[in-house]
């Protein structure tokens, strides 16, 4: 048996599984592209060359197979066709995973060894030779001795240039390399400002957190950040300026305002900086002067969105009625729906009379009745039900039905005017006006509270669709078979001309009501001699003759 000489996760099954077939397959291709193949502990990193040339990167952790390459598509959080490349790659040419990883831990081991050993006048040169040749070191270098020395001044501008966009961008474009190039330059301010909160210096750390935020959040407006790597980096500050706020307490004052300011800017979602996050830090006295500072922000501006976000947020965390009243009140919509937002708040907080004054007026207030938002109206006459008010209930449902007639706003005062005890007054009211408004709703009404005989009259007088033929004829079957055959065959004869499964389902419907109208009137044999017609004259229509045979017709 062949022992096994790379990781249990890296074979061809669980590429093809990470990468799916397509990129499979493409990553195949890609194989002779691979080069400079390392091996660490848990990594395998690569050069693959496409259209540029990619870093790709195998992880082999506890939690399986993984990687990373920062192609476009890999940006992505995507499994590439050149992590493929490299893990056939490896598993083609027989690499002995564990001898490598046993030989890179062994290079380490002795390197450290080296180093311990070397002189410091000779470390002391090895390490300026490498700074001199490798920028990024030496300003990782040059930023860790300024801390040391506690040198704000020189840490400040270390940070301002490791922030800085502008040698990462094209003309306000940023490409997947270089966003790559600069999220790892400006991590290493990141980790300046929390290295600062570490070593006692948690005061200065929240100013270099503050103007770090300052500088990614001011120069990204023409930058496209679609894969989110400033946000990581903005992520990253807004973590560390917190992180050195608990450390330090500022100001609560000061604190909430510089919060505000930042939250209400358009570039704030880059960070992700909450202000209520803070409020382990603020304490009661800021958070209040977070609020204040909310509100004087909203006033100054109340059609601002990041205005009303922020304050929405903080009158709900803090359940003060008083501040929702205010914001909606600001803003009322002609339609009631902003009166009965209020009135469900101050509801909230106990205030039932309030509440109702406030339901009141979005009514009083309406431009017009038939657009008012139906919620309201529901909410107004469930609360003069409860309040043993009835006849106001069905004076509301009343007028809404006039402004807007319907079947729903008829079924609603109906329901009302029942309870107050005096349907019958209203029902005629109602009727008489839908007589001479709207035929339509006036037979729907009539067909809802079954009045068959006036239902009758008006579908004869002013027509009907189907649907209420229908229904009407169901109404009428039990008492008048004969009517309803009428209408049941005079519905069938349109349905014979057409063809489809929705045609043949309807026209059978109608031919089990027709027959249960025949067995009604003692007429089986009329009802055998129209079936037997029917199906001659539709016997080319195959589905149709199964449906009837299902069904016994």
């Amino acid at each position: 048996m062949t022992p096994r000489t790379t990781a249990p996760d890296l074979t061809e099954a669980r590429l093809r599984e990470l990468a799916g077939e397509r990129s499979f397959a493409r990553g195949r291709a890609y194989v002779d592209a691979v080069s400079a193949v390392e091996v660490r502990d848990d990594r395998i990193r690569a050069s693959v060359a496409g259209t540029e040339r990619y870093t790709a990167e195998l992880t082999l952790g506890r939690r399986g197979l993984a990687g990373e390459c920062d192609c476009p598509y890999g940006q992505e959080g995507n499994f590439c066709k050149h992590l493929v490349a490299v893990g056939l790659t490896v598993l083609s040419t027989g690499f002995d995973l564990p001898r490598r990883r046993a030989r890179s831990r062994d290079r380490a081991r002795g390197l450290d060894t080296w180093l311990a050993a070397l002189p410091h006048a000779e470390l002391l040169a090895l390490v300026r030779e490498e700074a001199a040749e490798n920028h990024g070191l030496r300003r990782r270098l040059e930023l860790r001795a300024a801390s040391a020395r506690q040198d704000l001044t020189e840490v400040r501008s270390l940070i301002r240039d490791l922030l800085d966009l502008e040698p990462f961008t094209r003309q306000g474009w940023m490409d997947p390399a270089d966003a790559r190039a600069y999220v790892d330059q400006a991590g290493q301010a990141v980790a300046a400002i929390r290295s600062l909160t570490g070593s006692g210096r948690a005061a200065d750390a929240v100013t270099l957190a503050r103007e770090g935020i300052g500088l990614l959040t001011g120069t990204t407006a023409s930058i496209d950040d679609e894969d989110g790597r400033l946000a990581e980096i903005g992520a990253g500050l807004a973590h560390a300026h917190h992180e050195a706020c608990r450390a330090a307490r500022p100001d609560p004052d000061e604190l909430a305002r510089w919060l505000v300011t930042h939250a209400l800017r358009d570039e704030a979602e880059l960070t992700g900086l909450d202000p209520l996050d803070y409020t382990d830090v603020l304490g009661d006295r800021g958070t209040t002067a977070l609020r204040e500072r909310a509100i004087e922000a909203w006033k100054a501006n109340r059609g601002g969105w990041p205005e009303k976000y922020l304050i929405q947020r903080l009158t709900k965390t803090g359940r003060d009625a008083d501040m929702v009243i205010a914001l909606h009140a600001a803003d009322l919509a002609p339609n009631g729906h902003t009166h009965l937002l209020i009135a469900r708040e101050l509801e909230a907080s106990g205030r039932p009379e309030e509440a109702l004054e406030w339901a009141e007026r979005g009514i009083r207030e309406a431009e017009n009745l038939a657009t008012v938002d139906t919620a309201l109206i529901d909410h107004l006459s469930d609360r003069y039900t409860r309040a043993d008010r009835p006849a106001d209930a069905a004076a509301l449902r009343r007028d809404h039905f006039t402004a807007r007639p319907s079947l729903l706003t008829y079924q609603q005062l109906r329901a009302t005017a029942q309870v107050a005890g005096h349907w019958p007054a209203e029902r005629e009211r109602a009727l008489a006006l839908l007589r001479t408004a709207n035929a339509t709703v006036l037979l729907a009404a009539l067909l809802d509270d079954k009045d068959t005989a006036a239902a009758w009259q008006t579908a004869t007088e002013s027509g009907a669709s189907a649907v209420q033929w229908t229904t009407l004829a169901d109404q009428l079957r039990p008492t008048r078979p004969a009517d309803s055959l009428t209408i049941y065959q005079r519905l069938a004869t349109p349905l014979t001309h057409q063809t489809g499964t929705k045609a043949y389902t309807q026209l059978v419907a109608l031919l089990l009501s027709i027959r249960d109208c025949h067995q009604r009137l003692g007429t089986q044999n009329d009802f055998t001699l129209y079936t037997a017609a029917l199906r001659t004259a539709q016997k080319r229509k195959r589905n149709l003759i199964a449906l009837l045979d299902e069904h016994g017709l």
